[in-house]
């Protein structure tokens, strides 16, 4: 028998860091936190330069996640999948929006190939990106792997709006601060 379990977890630090009352209106104030994430999960050594959150409607933080690929040593452990699957857990849906509400997604990187296709099916409505990969590959030692020629045309003809380039500049300096720590530490 082949018996074993998977147990993936976030930093406890990630709990203190989020007042699960505040609401987060703007997208910038939303893709901010994601950037926020990413850059005490460096300073705190519990992680990779990636974070990201699922936001309902109302601009509550339904999850957060950080990556935790090397701490877990599992591939799937990038921020966004964790942001995903604790959100899955808290609400108990595998497509979030099977509820009826809208829920985003924001993080402080453009999705690699694997977070790009959880994003398909995680029932999202809305991705909010701070780096784009090309950052990611410039100033970092990552791949982010390939992805549609119009990525951003697949997920939008899927229902899920795409923007951009928030707080670019802020999410490039995480980015960085952490290559300049040496890095490796996905």
């Amino acid at each position: 028998m082949l018996y074993v379990q998977v147990h993936l977890t976030l930093p406890a630090w990630v709990h203190d860091e989020i007042d699960p009352a505040a609401r987060f209106v703007s997208d910038e104030d939303k893709v901010a936190l994601a950037i926020r994430l990413s850059q005490r999960n460096v300073e705190l050594d519990t992680g990779g330069p990636f974070g990201a959150a699922v936001f309902d409607g109302d601009g509550r933080v339904v999850a957060a996640g950080v990556n935790r690929v090397v701490q877990h040593n599992c591939s799937v452990a990038h921020a966004e999948m964790m942001a995903f699957m604790t959100a899955q857990a808290r609400t108990q849906r595998f497509r979030l929006n099977d509820d009826g509400r809208r829920y985003s997604l924001a993080t402080s990187a453009q999705p690699c190939c694997q977070c790009y296709g959880a994003s398909v099916w995680a029932g999202i409505d809305e991705l909010l990106i701070g780096a784009r990969s090309e950052d990611v590959e410039e100033l970092t030692e990552f791949d982010e792997g390939p992805l549609p020629a119009d990525w951003v045309g697949e997920l939008e003809r899927r229902g899920i709006a795409v923007r951009r380039d928030i707080l670019r500049d802020d999410a490039r300096r995480a980015l960085a601060a952490y290559s300049a720590r040496g890095g490796l530490m996905y």
